[in-house]
This record gives C-alpha cells, structure tokens and sequence, in this order.
C-alpha cells in the first residue's frame, strides 16, 4: 500500500542494544534487508493488483478493500506485541517463524481460488509481517557495535530505497505478464534467502530486561481497530446510520477504551501512555497519523485511477511511481543533514505542506490521461514533501522520549503510521463504491478527485501540528 517506509524504522535499530565482533556481518545485512523488503514490497505490489483482481475473481468495492486491510490490520495491531516477543523469545528464531508464516501465507493468497481465501491469507501475512519486521530490525542493531552500525543503516535504508522503486514496477510487470499471483509466489524464494542469510550469519540474540508480553493489550487493539475498519469499509454500502455498522463502531470504540485501561495497568505496555505527556511526542504521532493516512490512501486509489480509468497498464502504472519512489530515496538522506541545520519544527512543517501541494496537482490534474502532464508533477511535488517529513519525525519522536522508552517511542510511531493508513483504505471505499454500476469511470475519477482533496488538507492538517507542537529541540530525559 505504501511506497515509503514508515517513520522510526531506524529508530528501531539504533535502539537495540549492539554486540560488539558480531560474525558474518555481511549475511546478517543481507538478510536484514530481505526481510525487511518482504513486507514492504509485498505492500506496494499488491496494490496495483487489485483492479486486475476485482475483474478476475469478482467482489465489490469492499473485497478490494479487504483485500489490502486485511494485512494492514494484522500488521498494524500487532506489530509492537511482535518486537516484545522478539525480545523475549529471541530475535532470530521469531523472525524465522515470521519469515515461515509469511512465506506460507503468501502461498496461500498465490493459489487461492477465492476472494474469501485470498483476504483470509492476507490476514495470515499480516501476523507473520508483524514478526518479522521489527525482529529483522532488532538483530540488525544487535549485529553490529556503535561503530559498525551506522554504516550497515546507511547500507540498509539505500537497499530499502532501491527495494521501494523496484516493487511497483515488478508487481506491475508480473501483473501484465505472467499473474497477479505472480506477485505472492514471488516471496517464496526470498523467503527462503532470507531465512538462509539470516541463520548462516546472526547469533541469537535477546534484550536483557524483557518483560512478558502484553497480550491483553494485543488483543484488545486489534478487536478495536477491527470493528472500526469493518464499519468503516461497510459504510458505503449499508450507510453510517445501519445498526451493524453502529454496533461496530461502539464495539471498536469501546475494545480502544479498554486498551488503554490495559496499557496503564500492564507491567510491561505495549504503548508507555506517560510519552504522550510530551507536547512533541503527541504531536509527531498526531503528524504521522494524518500524513500516511493521506499519504496511504491516496497511493490505494492512483492504481485504480491509472488503470480502470485511463487505460494503464498494470505495469505502466508501476512505472508511473518510479518518481515517488526515487524522489524519496534520494531526499530523506539530505532531509535528515538538512534538520541539523534549521530544525526539526521547520521541516516538520513545510514537509507536509509540501505534500498537499502534490495532492492539490493530483486532483487538479485527475482528469489528464497524460503521465506528464497528469500524474507527473503532483508525484514529484508529493515526493518532495514526503522526503523532507520523514527523517525529521525520528529525530522528533526519539527526542521527545526519555532515553529508557526510544525503543518503545520508535514502535508506536511505526505503528501509527501503519494505522493510518489502515483507516484510510478503509474510508477509500466512498470513492470506489463511486465507480461501480452504470458510469464508473467517471464516478471513480469523481471520487478520485475528491479524495485527493481530503488527503490535501489531511497533510496540510498535519504541516499544522507540526508548526504548533513540535520543538526544535527536544528535551532528552532519563
């Protein structure tokens, strides 16, 4: 869904605790970025599939829906419980199990013969994603002393670039030339490389002090956002004000209530509530949210407006996003030189702001078949407001977080990032219940323009937060 990594990937690493001679170094990076890229390219191929999916195998607007939401849910919810089991039970073998189920999982949506099978197996992925990416995370910063691992981040965060200008396009090409399941069965053999990489070359490791897990709070956040997002993805067709729809909505409202009763009794929470006492801290969280909820669901619905719309190819619409994905690549490195010098509040202001000017160009432009002059330009405007965001919100939340909670702080960022956009794939089904029936290109341009409007001023919403509660430097704490 995502053609950028979410925020405090590489908080996660710098914030494990390193071991100095780590063996194999090489294999240990290798296999980091292969599991890292399973789920993240997993993510941005699937996306483009899903027109050529709804034709082949039916389904209404909400199947699409499902279909990426499943995954998100799963990741989302239960991505933070997947780090604290790394931690306890073992960073490697909880990211091989990760690896494993994912692999299987991605099988099972490769050969499935139905939409119901297809959205149950993308749940199935989610669970084994929110293992085996902060695992792959945490052995990278276990692997590699203080020295070591600046250089293996760099090494990292670039493979991290190049996987996210590939997936589009390899999905797309797949997509057009051999299957849409081409796209899932493809993880099988880099499952197995990263498996392979990663048992040759890391020790296991573990963190000292790790608490039990809080499966409490696992389950209740997950029943909540659930219920929340099935209302959200039936409320186009049943209407906000049917009683199924309302009874999720109280039930997903009152399991979030219950999370953060949870959290302030756990021994070990899942979300530290005490960060957010912190202006900053709630802030860039608040950032996040709105921007990679805009973000998100603009990126879920310019397939659908690429191919069903003006007559793309799949694999011409992966190629569209090439921009987006080299912008980001090439600015987040000089985003992060560039807060040293004026701030983090600056660029956590004018980065998002930047974003909305790209929605603002994309909406104004839906209506151009052309790629330059149509898509081209709200891209590349997006892809710089988004490289300028992204590094200056690591700096902002780790430096809001006491030094004990980084860990902790980088988590929840990454997961509300993810949440974000959840919730906006969710509400995305307005736009295409807009493009069925009678007239759907022109209703689903419609409702394409209109959505990129919303994430506009989602973004411009969060350039906002970002100007009223961010510090330019951060109190560290203790």
């Amino acid at each position: 869904m995502t053609y950028v990594a979410p925020p405090c990937d590489r908080g996660v690493v710098a914030t494990t605790e390193g071991r100095t001679g780590a063996a194999k170094g090489p294999l240990v990076l290798i296999g980091t970025v292969l599991g890292s890229s399973l789920a993240f390219i997993d993510g941005s191929a699937v996306n483009l599939t899903l027109p050529v999916i709804q034709r082949e195998l039916g389904g209404d607007a909400a199947s699409a829906q499902w279909i990426m939401n499943a995954y998100l849910l799963f990741l989302g919810a239960l991505v933070l419980a997947g780090g604290a089991a790394a931690d306890r039970y073992g960073r490697r073998s909880v990211f091989v199990v990760g690896v494993i189920i994912f692999s299987c999982a991605s099988a099972l949506c490769g050969l499935a013969p139905s939409l119901h099978l297809l959205i149950a197996s993308r749940a199935l992925q989610g669970v084994g994603a929110a293992m085996l990416v902060p695992a792959s995370l945490a052995i990278l910063g276990a692997s590699f002393d203080k020295e070591g691992r600046a250089k293996a981040i760099g090494i990292w965060a670039g493979a991290g670039g190049l996987m996210s200008a590939i997936g589009p396009v390899l999905g797309g090409w797949l997509t057009d030339t051999v299957s849409w399941r081409a796209v899932f069965l493809i993880n099988l053999p880099l499952a197995a490389l990263a498996i392979g990489f990663i048992l040759a070359g890391a020790r296991e490791s573990k963190a000292p002090q790790a608490g039990p897990i809080d499966w409490a709070g696992a389950l209740s956040v997950t029943l909540g956002l659930a219920a929340i997002t099935w209302s959200l993805t039936e409320a186009p067709a049943r209407g906000f004000t049917a009683e199924p729809v309302i009874a999720g909505l109280l039930l997903g409202v009152g399991a979030l209530a219950a999370f953060v009763v949870i959290e302030r009794r756990a021994e070990s929470p899942m979300v530290p509530l005490s960060l957010f006492s912190s202006a900053t801290f709630a802030g860039a969280n608040g950032l996040t949210f709105l921007l990679y909820a805009a973000f998100g669901g603009a990126l879920f619905l310019l397939p659908f407006q690429l191919i069903d719309v003006h007559g793309y190819a799949a694999a011409s619409a992966g190629a569209a996003l090439l921009p987006l994905s080299i912008g980001l690549a090439v600015l987040s490195p000089l985003a992060g030189a560039m807060t040293a010098r004026v701030g983090v509040r600056l660029m956590l202001t004018v980065g998002p702001l930047l974003a909305a000017g790209g929605f603002v160009l994309l909406a104004v432009r839906a209506g151009e078949a052309s790629y330059w002059s149509g898509v081209f330009p709200g891209l590349t405007l997006l892809a710089v407001g988004m490289g300028v965001a992204v590094a200056p919100l690591t700096d902002a939340v780790l430096g809001a977080a006491p030094a004990a909670y980084e860990g902790a702080a980088s988590g929840v960022n990454n997961a509300t990032a993810r949440i974000g956009g959840l919730a906006a794939v969710a509400l995305a089904g307005f736009v295409l219940a807009m493009g069925a029936g009678d007239g759907a290109a022109s209703g689903l341009a419609q409702g394409y323009e209109a959505a990129m409007k919303v994430a506009a001023m989602a973004a411009a919403a969060a350039g906002l937060i970002g100007a009223v509660t961010i510090r330019s430097t951060a109190a560290k704490s203790d």
